[in-house]
């Protein structure tokens, strides 16, 4: 119960993403739904290999350099799915830092909600 819910609060917030910022758009909760899933998997996968392959830099910006990369999976996911796009590097950045602030906002209600199950 507590991923479906946190999926559906993460799919709400893409919505949220594309009403707030108009370089990312939605086609509807569906959409954003599978875009949550796969942004999600990508996350899960193509992120900690990215983050080792690009250590150096991320240590020589003192970590500045996570941003782009989820700048560059927020916009791998748009490119994968058709419903959700986004308008360019500058909208994939702002849109995953606006996706990543709801999805902290997400995890503490998510937490709150469910506090002992797992």
């Amino acid at each position: 119960m507590k991923t479906l819910t946190r999926w559906l609060l993460l799919a709400a917030a893409l919505l949220l993403v594309a009403h707030l910022y108009p370089g990312v758009q939605v086609k509807g909760f569906v959409t954003a739904l599978i875009a949550a899933f796969v942004l999600g998997l990508f996350n899960t996968v193509l992120r900690p290999v990215l983050v080792l392959l690009t250590l150096p830099v991320t240590l020589l910006t003192l970590g500045l350099f996570l941003f782009v990369i989820n700048a560059l999976l927020f916009w791998a996911t748009a490119s994968v799915l058709d419903g959700f796009t986004v308008a360019g590097f500058s909208a994939a950045l702002i849109g995953s830092l606006i996706y990543s602030l709801c999805g902290m906002a997400i995890d503490v209600l998510i937490e709150r909600l469910f506090p002992d199950s797992e």
